[in-house]
Order: C-alpha cells, then sequence, then structure tokens
C-alpha cells in the first residue's frame, strides 16, 4: 500500500487526468518532495501540495485550490481506489504555510516533471530542508521530521542559508531556541 507513492501514484494520475482530457500543476514538499528527489527512503502515506501554478508552465505560485478541483478528485479517488491509499493521499493540508510565508525564491528552485496530464513541482533541497527544520522545531524533536533531516544530511551552509527564513515562522522566544537546539543536534548527529 504505502510503497505506491508516490512514483507510481503520480503516474496513474497523470495518466487518468491526460485520458481525460484534463491537465493540471501541483507543487509538492514533505516526505513525497523528498522520495522523489532520492534524499530519504522512508516510506510517506501522502503526497503534500503545497502551491499551483497560475497556469500551466507558469512560475508564479499561488495558494493551491481547496477544494482541488473537481476533476483532480476524481481521478485522486481513482487511483486511491485502484492503489489501495488514504483518500486524501493527494492533499493540501501544508497550505496553512502560506500564513507565514513560503522561502523567498521558491519557485526558482522547483524541479518539474510530467506525468502525462499532472506536472509536479517539487521543492528543492534548501526549501526542503527548511520546512524539515521548521517541522522539527515546531513538534517533536526526535520525530520524523528530525530523521528526515539527519536522512538529508544538509552541511552547514545549507543550515545557515535556511535557519533564517526558519526563524520568521514564528517570532517567540522559545522558538527560536528550538530552532538553534535542532540545528545543533542535526550538526551533532553528522560528525
Amino acid at each position: 500500500m504505502i510503497s505506491a507513492i508516490p512514483e507510481p501514484a503520480l503516474t496513474l494520475l497523470g495518466r487518468l487526468l491526460e485520458g481525460s482530457g484534463h491537465r493540471y500543476s501541483v507543487v509538492v514538499v514533505g516526505g513525497a518532495a523528498l522520495l522523489l528527489r532520492g534524499l530519504i527512503t522512508r516510506a510517506t502515506v501522502d503526497v503534500d501540495v503545497i502551491a499551483m501554478p497560475a497556469a500551466d508552465g507558469d512560475t508564479h505560485l499561488r495558494p493551491p485550490d481547496e477544494p482541488l478541483p473537481e476533476p483532480l478528485q476524481r481521478a485522486v479517488a481513482v487511483v486511491a481506489a485502484e492503489l489501495e491509499l488514504r483518500r486524501d493521499w493527494l492533499n493540501t493540508e501544508v497550505k496553512a504555510q502560506w500564513r507565514t510565508g513560503l522561502p523567498e525564491g521558491m519557485h526558482e528552485r522547483l524541479e518539474w516533471r510530467e506525468y502525462g496530464g499532472l506536472r509536479v513541482g517539487i521543492a528543492g533541497r534548501d526549501d526542503l530542508i527548511g520546512m524539515k527544520l521548521y517541522a522539527a522545531a515546531d513538534g517533536t524533536p526526535t520525530g520524523k521530521h528530525f530523521q528526515d533531516l539527519l536522512a538529508i544530511a544538509p552541511t552547514d551552509s545549507e543550515l545557515d542559508r535556511v535557519e533564517p527564513w526558519v526563524r520568521t515562522q514564528d517570532a517567540s522566544e522559545i522558538f527560536a531556541a528550538t530552532v538553534t537546539e535542532v540545528v545543533r543536534s542535526v550538526r551533532a548527529h553528522r560528525s
């Protein structure tokens, strides 16, 4: 079941969309994006859609449609049934990130892949490191987000580049201290 995400699920989804004459573009983050980029090997149960381009081929990002367009929802449901996935295996739960902001220039670092009627933008390495650092600082210090950070093995310069953005996500002193601690832990585990 879980192994069908993301590549087989996206491939089938793209084929279904193409067969019905529809085309959509989405930008993905999280575990699915890390898997697609070959940065982790752990299984994931969903694909997090954080943005949709304004138009096919456009690089200007906007929050994903909520709910997703009906033809896309129908195709997602067919893939879920066919591959025995959760009904919400493709979801927009991470769209809340738009409230505090996406990393600057994220659209320039996307890697685009075509799956028939589905165009998928995969967040760049720095953006994924930043979002995982944010999630690790906002969640369980030894949870899956921290484990993902360790698997990615960010360099000191990568951590230095993403840390300022992560700190903009929450102005509290407690969060700032937690970010510092997570960065320290990642560096210590690499040694």
